[in-house]
This record gives structure tokens, C-alpha cells and sequence, in this order.
């Protein structure tokens, strides 16, 4: 499993999560929310679990 930490605008999140969720080689497990980043209001910040697709 790993966890990963993706940031930019809400956009790019929300264009990159679901490239995640239609890869066939990974089962995304968890998303969490945007959170917003201290000090500005254009970039956010979302955590993702994923793992390989088992064969």
C-alpha cells in the first residue's frame, strides 16, 4: 500500500484522482477531502491510499 500526498489547484486534484481510479493496475482505497494550504487560496491539498491491482 502506499499513501500519497497530492497538491494543486482543486482542479488538478479532482483531474488526477480519477486518472487513479480508472488505472486498472490500482485499486485507489481511500481519498480524503481538499484541504486548503496556509497561505494561499489557489492550492490544495488531498491524501490517497492505493494499492496494485492483484493478478
Amino acid at each position: 500500500m502506499l499513501k500519497i500526498r497530492m497538491q494543486g489547484t482543486r482542479e488538478d486534484l479532482e483531474w488526477f484522482k480519477k486518472l487513479l481510479e480508472r488505472h486498472e493496475k490500482i485499486k485507489v482505497m481511500q481519498v480524503s477531502e481538499a484541504f486548503a494550504n496556509k497561505g494561499t487560496k489557489k492550492f490544495f491539498r488531498m491524501y490517497t491510499e492505493v494499492e496494485k491491482v492483484k493478478r
